[in-house]
């Protein structure tokens, strides 16, 4: 009798390593910030604008958006906001649980800009979250860059992430942060409508200037053009695109998008590489 074929080696990058959570904060009705450690072993410090697949254990595996890192623990962050069964379990974990992290993987933002450029980052919704560490590096190394400014629009104020962070960096100087809503409530005195509405209120040179937007599909679309519009050259605009990654390795297809992975070859891509596939709609 044939002895049957030994099963292929399963590769290093697909094992997850185990971590624990750490800290949990509540940041809006559907989004938890969760901290997890590692128990044993650590992935690789990780770059702004990187992902990691998270593994909950019998449920499954999602793509979450690096909100964190804290380099002296190797904690690493996530802002999960809670669609579906997967995420729903992440939101629900309690302190000291485990889960499986592998990563990160994808390519990050392009924070190693020329010294003295202005940076403009434009997010929306739960997009602020991928761009939460781009902020966190400038504030460290705030003399590399010339004027910097967020701007950034929830659905309501009770969708604003990281409300106490919002107000530290509002407090300083040397940062401009706009904040505006698509619908007001009772108490909100901030702006009400598009993020490219503020674009005209916050001091940038658009030939010196860097951008990166994060959020729906069609916010940053809008938001290419009108800084295209304002002289911002289209290949100094960063994108990070929101597809269906199962692998993060380039291998199951799922996140095709035209002749890249987003897994491989994003999240983070410059808007003049793939603007004409942004015309096209379901691609």
């Amino acid at each position: 009798m044939t002895a049957p074929a030994a099963a292929p080696p399963i590769r290093e990058e697909m094992l997850p390593l185990p971590y624990r959570v750490v800290g949990s904060r509540r940041e809006t009705h559907d989004t938890v910030t969760v901290e997890f450690a590692p128990q044993h072993g650590a992935l690789d410090h990780p770059a702004p604008g990187q992902f990691t697949m998270l593994y909950v254990f019998g449920i499954g595996e999602v793509p979450i958006s690096i909100a964190g890192y804290t380099a002296g623990t190797a904690v690493i962050t996530h802002s999960v906001r809670a669609v579906g069964a997967v995420t729903d379990a992440i939101c629900a974990l309690d302190r000291g649980a485990q889960v499986g992290l592998r990563g990160p993987y994808g390519v990050g933002w392009p924070v190693a800009v020329e010294e003295g450029r202005d940076l403009v980052v434009i997010a929306g919704g739960i997009g602020l979250a991928p761009l939460r560490p781009v902020i966190h590096h400038v504030v460290e190394n705030r003399q590399t860059y010339g004027a910097v400014s967020l701007i950034y629009g929830a659905r309501t104020p009770d969708d604003v992430l990281y409300t106490d962070e919002l107000r530290d960096w509002r407090g300083r100087f040397d940062l401009d942060v706009e904040v505006t809503v698509d619908r007001a409530s009772n108490g909100w005195h901030g702006d009400v409508g598009l993020v490219t509405n503020l674009l005209g209120r916050i001091a940038f040179r658009p030939d010196q200037t860097v951008a990166m937007t994060c959020g729906p599909e069609i916010m940053m679309k809008v938001v290419a053009r009108d800084l295209i519009g304002r002289g911002v050259d289209p290949d100094g605009i960063a994108l990070s695109l929101e597809r269906n990654m199962k692998c993060a390795i380039g291998f199951c297809g799922h996140c095709q998008y035209g002749p890249d992975f987003v897994c491989r070859d994003g999240p983070v891509v410059s808007y003049a590489a793939v603007r004409d596939r942004l015309r096209v709609d379901e691609l």
